[in-house]
């Protein structure tokens, strides 16, 4: 029973973070005014804004004017039912539960707003950090590096509290330090921007969550992620014969042969990182009690 609740409640919480993905990008207050069609402004009625079933029911439409509601809408409610329900049977009732529900959220807002418009924005990220520095210090990281550099540097008996705190700073400084000087590398390199700060930002929020050696494993999967599907993106693109006029029209001019020229359009298309970020980092949050993955002797 309190398993199918947490499916229920994701599925709810599910509907508002909807609303966050298409408003907070926009600039737009998620509290009012309440949800309504985007073309005819009906506002939506109680009976239309149940979770999953009312898209279903409408066959994913506005019941006024008709207008297709995009499949996302579902698919985000389902998701979050699904991750609130498995964060339930992982993690148990407590403290940790939560910690790890309010993250799932804000990484599903962030995963799903990058790869819609490809922005993560300040106003999931900094509440997030803020929120997540708190959690570090009321549920500490399964880490233990923040313990190790306690026990190597100070010599004497530092409060729980204060550990799980440490734990998530380095976290945070970790992931944005090294995206930031990723990114400033491939700039010196290539003359042009390679990753946005927004990524640098999410870093520091999710290391604030996971602690170091979680931060260290989400850039590790993310970034193998992003390659592994952006290779097939590329390959897909370059079999179907994306962007073959424009390579034919360009041969002509004497700017190389039409294969070259397809396959170098193809490699321009461009992968949110921030996506593959947050996949990566909740996958990480069900390994961490897994001690391949994760614990060390001494881990508190």
């Amino acid at each position: 029973m309190l398993t199918l609740f947490f499916l229920v409640l994701g599925l709810i919480i599910g509907s508002f973070l909807n609303v966050c993905i298409t408003r907070i990008p926009e600039e737009l207050s998620i509290v009012a005014p309440g949800s309504r069609c985007p073309r005819c402004k009906t506002p939506i009625r109680p009976f239309d804004n149940i979770p999953v079933v009312s898209w279903l029911v409408l066959r994913g439409k506005c019941r006024d004017c008709g207008l297709p509601i995009s499949p996302m809408y579902p698919l985000v409610e389902l998701l979050t039912g699904l991750v609130f329900a498995a964060c339930y049977a992982e993690f148990g009732m407590g403290a940790e539960l939560f910690k790890w529900l309010f993250f799932a959220g804000l990484v599903i807002v962030l995963t799903v707003t990058d790869l819609q418009v490809r922005m993560l924005p300040d106003a999931v990220n900094w509440p997030g950090f803020g929120i997540g520095l708190v959690f570090s210090a009321a549920v500490p990281p399964h880490d233990g590096t923040a313990l190790w550099a306690v026990q190597m540097f100070a010599h004497r008996r530092v409060p729980e509290m204060a550990v799980g705190l440490l734990d998530g700073l380095l976290g945070a400084a970790f992931g944005s330090l090294l995206l930031w000087g990723t990114g400033r590398a491939y700039k010196a390199l290539r003359g042009h921007e390679g990753m946005g700060l927004g990524d640098v930002k999410m870093m520091a929020m999710v290391g604030t969550f996971l602690g170091f050696r979680g931060t260290f494993l989400t850039i590790l999967v993310g970034t193998f992620l992003g390659s592994v599907i952006g290779l097939g993106i590329v390959l897909t693109l370059y079999v179907a014969g994306w962007g073959r006029g424009l390579a034919e029209r360009a041969s002509r001019r004497g700017l190389g042969s039409v294969q070259s020229l397809r396959f170098y359009l193809a490699s321009q298309y461009q992968l949110p990182l921030g996506t593959f970020l947050g996949i990566a980092a909740l996958l990480v949050v069900f390994l961490s009690r897994h001690p391949l993955f994760y614990r060390i002797p001494g881990a508190h």
